[in-house]
């Protein structure tokens, strides 16, 4: 698929870290780009300074999701690429301080990280199934999950986020194997380490 005008893209947590670096990306190849974000005065400021438009939106609202995407459909059409960057690293031991891990602090994890990358990826999958084939080959879009390497190789500190990034893992082969017959793709990459504000309070060493 080549990079246009006529793929628009949804980046979520497209404001801050990885989301931005995607949005300014495929801004600089001239492609409408909408930015989904929970922190409104900073996802409006940047959406502005790059060309794009923002939607406040908690991904791990089904319906909140829902709203957003149609919001943004109004404005530039059916979205063609679809980057799902947004979520959390909450950092606790199994057991610590003769506690047992906080199951809300796990639960957070999982809705922010998982459920949020599945309701966005579904729900643009749907608009791109209905959508018009972009070229001979019929692709009508691609799905871009971030998942991390702590779903292979998690760290102490790392179960609430490393199980929840292996679920997204999970979510690739079969929503790829879905999809196949609609011409739209799926993929998921598995970044390591690297300065963003989500890692900034992370140890030195981990």
């Amino acid at each position: 698929m080549i990079l246009v005008r006529e793929t628009p893209a949804i980046v979520t947590g497209g404001a801050s870290g990885l989301g931005a670096a995607v949005s300014s990306a495929l801004r600089a190849k001239n492609v409408p780009v909408a930015i989904l974000d929970m922190n409104a005065e900073t996802g409006r400021a940047f959406a502005k300074a790059i060309g794009g438009q923002f939607a406040e939106c908690d991904i791990s609202d089904a319906t909140a999701v829902t709203s957003a995407l149609e919001e943004l459909r109004g404005i530039r059409g059916q979205e063609r690429i679809c980057a799902d960057c947004a979520g959390i690293a909450p950092a606790a031991k199994t057991i610590s301080r003769g506690a047992s891990h906080d199951a809300q602090l796990y639960a957070k994890a999982i809705r922010a990280n998982l459920m949020g990358t599945f309701n966005v990826a579904t729900q643009s999958a749907l608009g791109m199934s209905t959508a018009d084939a972009l070229n001979a080959d019929g692709e009508r879009g691609v799905i871009i999950n971030t998942a991390s390497i702590a779903a292979y190789e998690g760290q102490m500190g790392q179960l609430a986020y490393a199980s929840s990034k292996a679920g997204v893992v999970g979510l690739m082969l079969p929503m790829a194997r879905d999809l196949a017959k609609s011409g739209i793709r799926i993929a998921a990459i598995a970044p390591g380490i690297f300065a963003t504000p989500m890692v900034t309070g992370f140890p030195q060493e981990v």
